[in-house]
């Protein structure tokens, strides 16, 4: 199995260095893909001066789907990987993707996060929705076989945050199998929510609404949650409120944005919904992305023109 990693980083220098020295210790024998959103501090220098890059891709629109449809679409492995820029990859990570995806669609696998207290491992979340068993997965810790992720035309890029959320519930559509494994682990070095800040309710809210919609259809129950999830965000914000940790007028303000961005996504998702009525239910997938590279290295080339050259004449 040919396994090509693509790693989305966006102004996380050192962060990204972390990441890349994880996998050149620990993933060796795979393709190495970073996609570099519009950063501002020196990352297009320092991944030129690594030898352990394969591919380097610039570009100007700084929403990680985009950055994740870039790489897949340069990426030249039977699986794809994503990892995140603050993620580290441990020692049974590329074994554990190996082994996976020999039986499964898309493997993923715990996130360890450092707290005051130790560390703290996610576990495998599932939910079941319209009657399918959705198991979500962390974006920056997943991978997939070719064939998988091309049949969900990768990510969507309506998005700026939950892509991965989406793209679980189009998996589950579709009965692809997505495995979790203890060995697929990696360690993340940064607090930094690389798939959106929960904190913008704005987005948060327009992102819940639109993929339900589009995954879903405008059914009551979908509105439902919907509503749920607000009442509940709502409530803890209220207590902040008592708290003296936010003001009456901010928290006014985040219900009118929250209602707001609910109605905008539902009806995005609705329009997304009748414009593809594919089983990718991606209308704004790798099929359909314009190619927003601003600059692109690809030392694969020169790898490839050297081994030539040194070929024996016959």
């Amino acid at each position: 199995m040919e396994l090509s990693v693509v790693v989305p980083t966006l102004n996380g220098r050192e962060r990204l260095a972390s990441c890349l020295d994880a996998l050149a210790s620990h993933a060796r024998d795979v393709e190495v893909v970073v996609v570099n959103g519009p950063s501002a501090d020196g990352t297009t220098g320092m991944v030129q001066d690594r030898d352990d890059v394969d591919v380097l891709i610039e570009v100007s629109d700084r929403k990680l789907n985009v950055a994740r449809n870039a790489g897949i679409s340069a990426a030249s492995g039977d699986a794809v990987a994503l990892v995140g820029q603050d993620y580290e990859v441990e020692a049974s990570w590329t074994e554990g993707v190996r082994t996976g995806l020999a039986d499964a669609d898309v493997v993923t696998g715990p996130v360890h996060r450092s707290v005051r207290a130790g560390v703290t491992t996610e576990s495998e979340e599932s939910r079941v929705i319209d009657g399918r068993e959705v198991t979500y997965f962390d974006g920056g810790n997943v991978a997939f076989t070719r064939e998988t992720i091309e049949a969900m035309d990768g990510f969507d890029e309506y998005l700026a945050t939950g892509g991965a959320r989406d793209c679980a519930h189009r998996l589950a559509a579709n009965d692809h199998e997505v495995a979790w494994s203890s060995d697929v682990c990696v360690t993340q070095t940064d607090e930094d929510d690389e798939d959106g800040d929960d904190r913008d309710w704005g987005w948060k809210y327009r992102a819940l609404a639109y993929r339900m919609v589009k995954n879903y259809g405008p059914r009551p129950g979908v509105f439902r949650r919907t509503f749920r999830d607000a009442v509940s965000d709502a409530v803890e914000n209220a207590v902040e409120v008592i708290r003296g940790e936010e003001t009456p007028s901010g928290w006014m303000g985040s219900g009118k944005r929250v209602a707001q961005n609910v109605a905008v996504g539902s009806k995005d998702g609705l329009w997304a919904r009748l414009k593809d009525r594919s089983d990718a239910r991606n209308p704004y997938g790798l099929s359909a992305r314009a190619d927003r590279a601003v600059e692109r290295y690809d030392w694969r080339t020169d790898v490839e023109e050297k081994e030539r050259s040194e070929e024996p004449e016959q």
